[in-house]
Formats: C-alpha cells, structure tokens, sequence
C-alpha cells in the first residue's frame, strides 16, 4: 500500500461535467460532505468525443471554470488524456484521497476500488443512479441533449 501524508479529509470524484446540471450540484455536493476538501478530476474533451460520442458543449477549460465556481468545489485538476489503468492509478496516488465518491452503478467502480486500496482510501457510493433519485429521468447530459433535440 501506498503510504499517504495529508493534513486533509480528501475526497477525489472525476468525470466529464459537461453541461453542469441538478444531478452533478447533488453529486458534488454529497461527495464534499464525505470529507474536508473535494478535488474534481476533470477527463479532456477526448473523453466525451471517445466515449460519449460527441463533442463538448464546453471545452475542458471552459467546465473547469463552471466547476471551480462551486462554493464545495475546492480544487479541479484538468486532465491529460490518460491511457488505462495505470495512468489513473498514478493520478490517485499522486492526490492520495482518503475518499473516491461515485455514484451507484459506476461503470469503473472495480477499478476504483483497485485504485483505492493501493492508497488505503474508501469508495462511496454517495448518490444513487441520477434518474432513480430524483424521479426525473432528464438527469444526464445524453437525456438532456436528446430532450433539446425533440
């Protein structure tokens, strides 16, 4: 295991945030509450061209600032494009968090736990799937665009 020094509860979440909306302010916020200082992991827009099949509305820069605006947003790192496991892996260990917030049914949550283990951190689930907590099924950036495109 990866011995971390911090002063900080950190929590550590990642994704696109692209076209910030009520389901990110939740997630966000109940992944603050985990601890004392929130770091947001900010994927480039090669994610969301390579895995969301779209292009961003903002560009990478651009959803920085719009999360850096958040009062329980205390840091956001903007990512390179990383390749795989071992680049993310590295990521964690270099901000060494003592807690990943996800949300329930996270697609990378094995490699999540692999991840939190080498640094002795907690995975948790601190909001279930958008759709089913609010009732409102326009909670993702895919839903919303397609509601747009109606």
């Amino acid at each position: 295991m990866h011995k971390c020094s911090s002063n900080h509860n950190i929590v550590l979440v990642g994704g696109c945030f692209d076209l910030l909306h009520y389901g990110h302010l939740q997630f966000l916020r109940k992944a603050r509450a985990q601890g004392d200082y929130l770091i947001v992991a900010l994927e480039p827009d090669e994610t969301i061209l390579n895995y969301k099949k779209r292009h961003p509305i903002h560009n990478q820069r651009q959803r920085a600032e719009n999360l850096s605006s958040l009062r329980f947003v205390d840091e956001v790192v903007v990512l390179p494009v990383l390749k795989g496991f071992d680049d993310y892996n590295q990521l964690v260990q270099d901000i060494c968090p003592a807690v990943i917030a996800v949300t329930k049914n996270d697609p990378q949550i094995v490699n999540k736990r692999r991840q939190a283990q080498v640094v002795g951190a907690k995975v948790i689930e601190v909001i279930d799937a958008l759709a089913s907590q609010t009732g409102n099924a326009v909670l993702s950036n895919t839903a919303i665009l397609n509601k747009l495109l109606d």
